[in-house]
Protein backbone atom coordinates (compact mmCIF):
# COMPACT_ATOMS: atom_id res chain seq x y z
CA UNK A 1 0.00 0.00 0.00
CA UNK A 2 1.29 3.47 -0.86
CA UNK A 3 1.92 5.77 2.10
CA UNK A 4 3.52 9.12 2.80
CA UNK A 5 6.95 8.31 4.16
CA UNK A 6 9.07 11.38 3.58
CA UNK A 7 8.85 15.15 3.23
CA UNK A 8 11.52 17.09 1.40
CA UNK A 9 11.88 20.79 2.21
CA UNK A 10 13.70 23.29 0.02
CA UNK A 11 16.16 25.30 2.13
CA UNK A 12 18.70 28.05 1.47
CA UNK A 13 21.32 26.56 3.80
CA UNK A 14 21.43 22.92 4.91
CA UNK A 15 23.66 23.63 7.92
CA UNK A 16 21.29 26.35 9.13
CA UNK A 17 18.26 24.06 8.74
CA UNK A 18 20.02 21.28 10.66
CA UNK A 19 20.99 23.69 13.44
CA UNK A 20 17.43 25.02 13.75
CA UNK A 21 15.59 21.69 13.71
CA UNK A 22 18.23 20.02 15.86
CA UNK A 23 17.91 22.73 18.51
CA UNK A 24 14.13 23.01 18.27
CA UNK A 25 13.23 19.31 18.22
CA UNK A 26 16.40 17.36 19.02
CA UNK A 27 16.43 15.75 15.57
CA UNK A 28 19.49 13.87 14.33
CA UNK A 29 20.66 14.04 10.71
CA UNK A 30 22.53 12.10 8.06
CA UNK A 31 24.43 14.16 5.47
CA UNK A 32 24.21 13.15 1.82
CA UNK A 33 26.66 15.63 0.34
CA UNK A 34 27.15 19.33 1.02
CA UNK A 35 23.62 20.40 0.05
CA UNK A 36 21.43 17.59 1.38
CA UNK A 37 20.69 16.21 4.82
CA UNK A 38 17.83 14.16 6.26
CA UNK A 39 16.47 13.40 9.69
CA UNK A 40 17.09 9.91 11.01
CA UNK A 41 14.84 9.96 14.02
CA UNK A 42 11.35 9.09 12.86
CA UNK A 43 9.04 6.93 10.80
CA UNK A 44 8.39 9.83 8.44
CA UNK A 45 11.71 11.61 7.95
CA UNK A 46 12.39 15.05 6.51
CA UNK A 47 15.02 15.90 3.91
CA UNK A 48 16.56 19.34 3.46
CA UNK A 49 17.56 20.19 -0.13
CA UNK A 50 19.73 23.29 -0.67
CA UNK A 51 20.98 22.57 -4.20
CA UNK A 52 19.47 25.34 -6.35
CA UNK A 53 19.24 23.00 -9.35
CA UNK A 54 17.50 20.21 -7.41
CA UNK A 55 15.23 21.87 -4.87
CA UNK A 56 11.52 22.22 -5.47
CA UNK A 57 9.55 25.46 -5.05
CA UNK A 58 7.60 24.10 -2.07
CA UNK A 59 7.62 21.14 0.31
CA UNK A 60 7.78 17.84 -1.57
CA UNK A 61 5.67 15.01 -0.12
CA UNK A 62 7.21 11.65 -1.03
CA UNK A 63 4.98 8.59 -1.31
CA UNK A 64 6.48 5.12 -0.87
CA UNK A 65 5.26 2.54 -3.39
CA UNK A 66 6.06 -1.11 -4.04
CA UNK A 67 6.30 -0.84 -7.84
CA UNK A 68 7.60 2.46 -9.23
CA UNK A 69 6.75 1.75 -12.86
CA UNK A 70 3.18 0.77 -11.95
CA UNK A 71 2.85 3.94 -9.86
CA UNK A 72 4.08 6.04 -12.79
CA UNK A 73 1.49 4.46 -15.07
CA UNK A 74 -1.27 4.96 -12.49
CA UNK A 75 -0.33 8.61 -11.89
CA UNK A 76 -0.38 9.46 -15.59
CA UNK A 77 -3.57 7.46 -16.16
CA UNK A 78 -5.27 9.36 -13.33
CA UNK A 79 -4.38 12.74 -14.88
CA UNK A 80 -1.07 13.52 -13.16
CA UNK A 81 1.77 15.12 -15.10
CA UNK A 82 5.31 13.76 -14.72
CA UNK A 83 7.72 16.64 -14.04
CA UNK A 84 10.83 14.51 -13.52
CA UNK A 85 11.06 10.99 -14.97
CA UNK A 86 12.29 8.03 -12.90
CA UNK A 87 15.82 8.58 -11.61
CA UNK A 88 18.18 6.94 -9.13
CA UNK A 89 19.37 8.64 -5.95
CA UNK A 90 21.24 7.34 -2.87
CA UNK A 91 18.03 6.01 -1.25
CA UNK A 92 16.54 4.23 -4.27
CA UNK A 93 14.57 5.42 -7.31
CA UNK A 94 11.80 7.98 -7.69
CA UNK A 95 9.91 10.27 -10.02
CA UNK A 96 8.21 13.64 -9.52
CA UNK A 97 4.74 14.58 -10.70
CA UNK A 98 2.03 17.18 -10.27
CA UNK A 99 -1.54 16.39 -9.37
CA UNK A 100 -4.46 18.06 -11.20
CA UNK A 101 -4.27 21.03 -8.79
CA UNK A 102 -0.57 21.58 -9.54
CA UNK A 103 0.87 20.21 -6.28
CA UNK A 104 4.26 18.57 -6.81
CA UNK A 105 4.82 15.17 -5.20
CA UNK A 106 7.22 12.27 -5.65
CA UNK A 107 6.82 8.50 -5.66
CA UNK A 108 9.74 6.41 -4.43
CA UNK A 109 10.84 2.83 -4.06
CA UNK A 110 13.88 1.63 -2.13
CA UNK A 111 16.81 -0.04 -3.80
Amino acid sequence: MARLNYLELPVADTARAKAFYGAAFGWLFADYGPTYAATTSGDTDIGFQADQGEKTAAALPVIAVDDLEAALAAVTSAGGRVTRPIFAFPGGRRFHFTDPDGHELAAVTAG
